[in-house]
């Protein structure tokens, strides 16, 4: 999952607190400077005491401070941030790689909790909740009719591990309601999607994010690959935003050979920190690839950036987002926290792949739309690298620093220039929402295919393409997709196979055409 940047306003308190800890970032300050910074907090203190006690209106204190924490954290770099404590409650939760619940996807249907899909094994699965049923009441709690938000929705049906929910169903397929009561569980968060092969001899494996959980799935994915005859690797990062780096460290250790470089970090306040493979790397022969886009971020980049540095494998795609700070949280009393820059890493050729931010935030993450301008989505020589900013591998290929890593084989977007909406469109929630409606329709008449019935059913059709351009318009996106057609019907029926045959098959069907497996699997075409 990716990190939202927009936060929230921070208790009173936040500032002193907020304070302190960049005060003990400063070194060994002179007791002049000390005496200075302690007057300016104990300023900002008084001064929302003034406010809050003699201004001659009622004034919300909390959001003067948010005001100010805002403020000074933006002086700093995009992602030194403050997190709210409901915000952070829930980064914590998706980072630790479980939660307590009942176990399904669903979404707010019209005016009723629709279920997609119950996680497989689950509590809900356990109990026998199926793919459409209406969840009409939790134990007494109305939930049907009232629109309510996803955060109240979770809140409901969360609990604590063992704890017991009655929830009152109907099943459309069968049109009758039922009361089905539920013992809540550990649920995971899985950060690989999925392991699978693409032929004879090559695996895959897609991370969606870098959490607490990340390398032991990924140990036994690769365990899996390993005896299903997998000699070469393929590692997706695309769209994966980061999290934990020494995940990633974890990870790229798997593909080094004992002592080699992975990453190193600087900072002015600490020494120069190096970390460095050990001898427990599982997967050091063989061939690897490691798929990046634009959206790939921060641990992606430091596993694509150990790889290529090493010469142990070919990064494909597009130049990735272009992260290069260390992050470190730290926790406010109310469970609030913020996350500050503590130092910046360098890839093993001492590459800082951290893009430019002196023209303010706003600027920084608008740069990734600029790309779509510049053509370099669609064109590697349209990629900007600086000279000054080259380095050389220790087998001589020409790397560079500056702003993301730049792949060794370059795949543009599907969509032609102009149109890139479609192939982002075809990847978002829209996409889930319109087949779970179509399945809504006849979901009896699914349920009796096999997998291989189903394929040739979905794709000989128009029908759900033709649907899907109709679903949009209704949904006020007027787009023509008929230049698209093989794109859009790769994805929607991609999607049915997710929904109706689980996240393995999705993949099987969206990587088929997929133009950066075709760039690793067939690399003269």
């Amino acid at each position: 999952m990716k990190f939202d940047n927009k936060y929230l306003p921070i208790l009173i308190g936040g500032i002193f607190a907020l304070g302190i800890f960049i005060g003990s970032l400063s070194g060994s300050p002179s007791s002049k400077s000390f005496i200075a910074k302690q007057n300016t907090k104990e300023k900002l203190n008084k001064l929302i005491d003034f406010i809050d006690n003699e201004y001659v209106d009622d004034v919300n204190t909390d959001s003067i401070v948010s005001l100010t924490v805002d403020n000074i954290l933006a002086k700093l770099d995009p992602h030194s941030v403050y997190i709210p404590a409901q915000q952070q409650a829930e980064i914590a939760e998706t980072m630790k790689g479980d939660f307590v619940g009942i176990g399904i996807n669903f979404y707010m249907f019209k005016d009723s909790v629709a279920v997609i899909a119950p996680v497989k094994n689950g509590p809900s699965a356990r109990a026998g909740i199926l793919a459409g049923d209406r969840i009409l009441f939790a134990d007494k709690i109305k939930l049907f009719g009232r629109k309510l938000p996803n955060d109240s929705l979770f809140a409901t049906l969360k609990g604590e591990v063992g704890s017991k929910i009655e929830l009152t169903v109907y099943r459309k397929s069968e049109h009758k309601k039922m009361k089905i009561t539920i013992k809540r569980d550990v649920i995971p968060l899985k950060s690989v999607d999925v392991a699978l092969r693409l032929n004879a001899t090559t695996g895959y494996i897609k991370i969606n994010r870098f959490a607490e959980t990340t390398y032991a799935e990924f140990i036994k994915a690769m365990a899996s690959l390993k005896k299903q005859g997998v000699k070469s690797l393929v590692i997706d990062v695309r769209d994966n935003g980061g999290g934990y780096m020494e995940e990633a460290i974890a990870i790229a250790d798997e593909f080094l050979k004992d002592k080699t470089l992975i990453v190193f970090t600087k900072s002015t306040k600490e020494p120069t920190e190096k970390m460095f493979a050990t001898e427990k790397g599982s997967f050091e022969t063989g061939n690897v690839f490691v798929l990046i886009n634009e959206n790939s971020a921060s641990a992606s980049e430091i596993l694509a950036g150990a790889i290529q540095d090493n010469d142990r494998g070919t990064i494909v795609g597009r130049r990735s987002f272009g992260k290069g700070l260390v992050q470190r949280e730290m926790d406010f009393n109310d469970g609030s926290a913020v996350r500050l820059t503590i130092a910046r890493y360098y890839t093993p050729t001492g590459r800082s792949i951290q893009k430019p931010y002196s023209k303010g935030n706003e600027e920084y993450f608008k740069e990734s739309d600029s790309r779509f301008l510049h053509g370099e989505l669609y064109k590697k020589d349209s990629i900007k690298v600086v000279d000054s900013l080259k380095f050389k591998t220790k087998k001589g290929k020409i790397v560079y620093g500056g702003g993301g890593i730049v792949p060794d084989v370059f795949v543009p977007l599907e969509a032609e220039h102009g149109t890139e909406n479609v192939s982002y469109l075809l990847q978002s929630g829209i996409v889930g929402h319109f087949v779970f409606e179509q399945l809504d329709k006849n979901r009896n008449m699914f349920a009796k295919m096999t997998f291989d019935q189903f394929q040739t059913k979905i794709n000989t059709t128009d029908l759900y393409f033709n649907a899907f351009e109709k679903y949009l318009a209704q949904n006020g996106l007027q787009i023509n997709l008929i230049n698209y057609k093989a794109l859009v019907k790769r994805y929607v029926n991609a999607e049915f196979a997710r929904q109706l045959y689980g996240d393995s098959y999705y993949y099987k069907m969206v990587l088929k055409e997929d133009a950066m497996i075709k760039a690793v699997l067939n690399p003269k075409q």
